[in-house]
């Protein structure tokens, strides 16, 4: 019997136990491969256990009390996922941002979501429509698709191994590139560009890197199975990568409170997600939330125009009124004076 069959076997053999399976029994339920010496057996059977948790198989090792034996076991809750119970419109909807995301061009994983595609239209017992998709999602820049999309993989494979990978990065803050060896701890899509967080062992801590600015990457071939770091659990990719344009981390946080009348009223919580919102009359509703970015706060609730205001703090509404003043004057310039008949 091959690896592969043995280790398929094994799979089989303890998905359908209901009572930990002891090391003498496995030994009887495969003589031919764990079989001879003990030393000899117990080496292979570490092996075989070794690529079943990194193929994500949940086998531990129990300890025998009054109601089971010792023997190997596998944690069903952790093995099973839980049922989604999504609705048929939900799947619908699910289904459409999965394909909208698999004919992006650049999407890492594209096997992994291809088969998940396939499960929900199986489970949705019909044919789900396959959206037309309108847009190219996560290059950044026009004509980089394929380069990206095949960086994405490689790092979505480093970040799943725990790998360090070497690349050759072109920042826009300085001229020319930089050398870097980075501990990939994720990726996470914002607003059409993909981002890279890990540690930079050049700069000695969390960075992050934009993909389509990625000139070269190679990841760490080395002892594949075995992870190069591990990543913090406290790392969050929310905390690194902006939603929106205010989250960018500029400046300590700022409370700002926003007035918003009129249509804009009842599209508060869409418009800032997350932040706490106040009626305070009929059509006139009031938010408040951090900002770390006066600026980018500023230069989007100007695009909203007359029926969004900034209520404080003063500093915050000085540099919006500094900005809309900067504004007109730039548009008097291009106008130039107005002659009259």
């Amino acid at each position: 019997m091959d690896r592969t069959e043995r280790i398929l076997d094994l799979v089989a053999l303890l998905l359908d136990a209901r009572e930990p399976i002891s090391w003498a029994e496995l030994r009887e339920h495969f003589p031919a491969d764990y079989g001879g010496s003990d030393d000899a057996a117990e080496r292979k059977f570490e092996r075989d256990k070794a690529e079943l948790v990194e193929l994500g198989f949940p086998l531990s090792y129990v300890q025998g009390d009054d109601e089971r034996r010792d023997g190997y076991l596998v944690d069903r809750n952790v093995y099973y996922l839980p049922e989604a119970d999504l609705t048929k419109e939900e799947l619908a909807v699910l289904y459409a941002a999965g394909s909208a995301a698999l004919a992006s061009g650049a999407f890492p994983g594209r096997d992994d979501l291809a088969h998940a595609l396939r499960k929900i239209g199986f489970f949705a017992g019909e044919s789900l429509p396959t959206p037309r998709v309108r847009m190219e999602l996560g290059t950044g820049q026009e004509g980089q698709e394929k380069e990206v999309s095949a960086r994405l993989e490689t790092l979505w494979e480093a970040c799943s191994a725990h790998k360090w990978v070497q690349l050759t990065y072109g920042s826009p803050k300085q001229v020319g590139v930089t050398e870097r060896r980075v501990d990939p701890y994720g990726l996470a899509l914002r607003r059409g560009v993909w981002t890279l967080v890990g540690y930079c062992h050049l700069r000695q801590g969390l960075r992050t890197f934009h993909v389509h600015r990625i000139r070269e990457l190679k990841a760490n071939t080395a002892r594949p199975r075995t992870p190069d770091f591990e990543v913090p659990a406290d790392f969050s990719l929310d905390a690194h990568v902006a939603y929106f344009p205010w989250q960018y981390r500029f400046h300590e946080p700022m409370e700002v409170t926003l007035l918003l009348t009129g249509p804009l009223a009842s599209r508060a919580g869409s418009l800032f997600p997350g932040a706490a919102l106040e009626p305070v009359g009929e059509g006139v509703t009031r938010a408040r939330f951090p900002v770390t970015f006066v600026d980018g706060l500023a230069r989007f609730v100007l695009s909203l125009g007359a029926d969004c205001r900034v209520e404080g703090p003063p500093e915050a509404r000085e540099r919006l009124e500094r900005m809309a003043a900067r504004i007109l004057e730039k548009h008097a310039l291009v106008e130039g004076p107005r002659v009259s008949a």
